[in-house]
């Protein structure tokens, strides 16, 4: 298989065979129709079976500019961006290397999640949690990069986002120009919206749902932007009330609403991004966010 990045005119996105553009499709759900408000699905999550979504729309773009090296990138025990990672590996026939929060885990057996990344050929290396906290200072990535034997490799950031993913994002944007008047995302890193709002036309917004815990995401959208684009791209604003308590947190409310939405649109609905997502549009339409006659248009990133 060639390489990615070899001058032979076959690129990483040619071997994945991504289902682009995504689909979009409207659904019936009466808690937006009572108030006018139309509800459309960008079905991201039917881009590759491996490679999901942003996952596919964040890598590849850094598979390509790795030209063909290992690629080493960081996550926790239940990372959808390492098993992306590894996926990625398998399919282009490219090492990699996942710098895994929490050296507690090493002597252990290896969760279902972690248990497919090995499986995929990634080599796991687990690292003390204050390390990793430190792992984008340069001296400590140096470090990292020693331990982990991985001097040559292409580093890439812990969920994906940097300039080219931010600028991969871009596409999903130009996708819905004039599709929808607000297109909805939910944000862990920022990448995806960085982009996301970089690509959407004129009239149209973008609503962010963190689902971390905190206010850091607006300056870090911004820096995103920042570095792909040279300065803020779009029209985009976060809401904060919907990411019940942090990263990883749920709650029997959250998973009642996406259980009732699966229900209803026959949709498998995952529980730390998208559910959260779904959670707060419609408690936004039940608060009259939207004008009546908006077309929402909400990213099913996973």
């Amino acid at each position: 298989m060639p390489a990615p990045g070899d001058n032979d005119g076959v690129t990483s996105a040619d071997i994945l065979k991504p289902r682009l553009p995504s689909p979009l499709q409207e659904v019936a759900d009466d808690r937006f129709a009572r108030h006018g408000v139309r509800l459309l699905l960008k079905r991201d999550d039917l881009i590759h079976p491996d490679l999901v979504g942003n996952k596919w729309r964040k890598l590849v773009p850094n598979i390509e500019a790795a030209a063909g090296r290992p690629l080493l990138t960081f996550g926790g025990a239940y990372s959808n961006h390492l098993r992306a990672t590894a996926a990625a590996g398998r399919l282009l026939g490219l090492p990699t290397v996942g710098v895994v929060r929490g050296d507690e885990l090493a002597g252990r057996p290896l969760n279902p999640s972690l248990a497919r990344c090995a499986a995929d050929g990634m080599r796991l290396h687990f690292v003390d949690r204050s390390m990793y906290r430190r792992k984008a200072e340069p001296e400590t990535l140096a470090g990292l990069l020693r331990a982990a034997a991985a001097e040559d490799a292409y580093v890439v950031p812990e969920g994906g986002s940097n300039a080219a993913a931010v600028r991969g994002c871009r596409a999903l944007g130009e996708e819905l120009r004039g599709r929808a008047d607000v297109v909805a995302v939910a944000c862990g890193t920022g990448g995806t919206l960085a982009g996301l709002a970089a690509g959407l036309g004129a009239g149209q917004r973008v609503l962010g749902v963190p689902v971390l815990k905190g206010d850091f995401l607006d300056g870090e959208i911004a820096r995103l932007q920042a570095e792909a684009f040279g300065g803020r791209r779009g029209d985009w604003s976060l809401d904060e009330r919907f990411h019940c308590g942090g990263y990883g947190r749920t709650t029997p409310e959250l998973h009642a609403f996406a259980a009732d939405f699966e229900a209803r649109h026959s949709l498998a609905v995952e529980r730390l991004y998208v559910a959260k997502l779904l959670y707060g549009l419609v408690e936004l339409a039940t608060e009259g966010a939207f004008a009546r006659g908006t077309a929402v248009a909400a990213v099913i990133t996973a």
